[in-house]
């Protein structure tokens, strides 16, 4: 019986993460193909004139810059706990150089899993220094990673709005180090 349940529980935990992608995937698929796309999947845009929403955390500057290889930078616009038991980190992935360049491949992390689902940000973890604790992106029960995936080339002063979905860490812990390979570290504040 506490077979059947573990299942069960599994089985909706699993359902919900993938619902998530699902929804920020298609949130990021609107628009008209302007520089007005929304820097998280989250109902307000950029430049509104109303009061930003409490959930949003975006006050116009990013919480975090990393830089990368071959001019590429992400800046991070929002970490934001979830009554779930996650943290969803959004960033926008810039092409900062004066060429196009492809998002390596080492993005995704060393792990075999992870690596057969293609290019994303797997290899992302947050670390919580004063739990001494490392959080690793989660993943669907096809071991898929929950973050942006299948990325396309970048061109010169393009950027594309990404994610990447964490458990979270305990409730007093604000401050966390996201890690991304081949990238500089950045230390981010999670809101709610």
């Amino acid at each position: 019986m506490s077979i059947r349940f573990t299942t069960r529980a599994r089985g909706g935990l699993a359902a919900w993460p993938i619902a998530a992608v699902l929804a920020f995937g298609l949130v990021g698929c609107g628009g008209g193909g302007g520089d007005d796309k929304p820097e998280a999947p989250v109902s307000s845009s950029k430049g509104s004139d109303s009061k930003p929403d409490t959930q949003e955390g975006d006050t116009g500057e990013p919480l975090a810059e990393l830089r990368g290889p071959s001019g590429l930078l992400l800046k991070v616009t929002q970490a934001q706990r979830d009554g779930g038991g996650f943290v969803t980190v959004s960033a926008d992935l810039k092409n900062d150089g004066d060429k196009a360049v492809n998002v390596p491949a080492q993005l995704s992390g060393n792990e075999t899993e992870i690596i057969r689902n293609g290019k994303s940000l797997g290899g992302a973890a947050l670390v919580d220094s004063k739990g001494k604790k490392r959080y690793y992106v989660l993943r669907d029960t096809e071991g898929r990673p929950l973050t942006t995936t299948k990325f396309p080339p970048l061109k010169a002063g393009e950027s594309l709005p990404v994610f990447m979905q964490f458990p979270a860490p305990p409730a007093d812990t604000a401050e966390v180090t996201l890690q991304l390979p081949m990238f500089t570290t950045g230390t981010i504040e999670i809101s709610g």
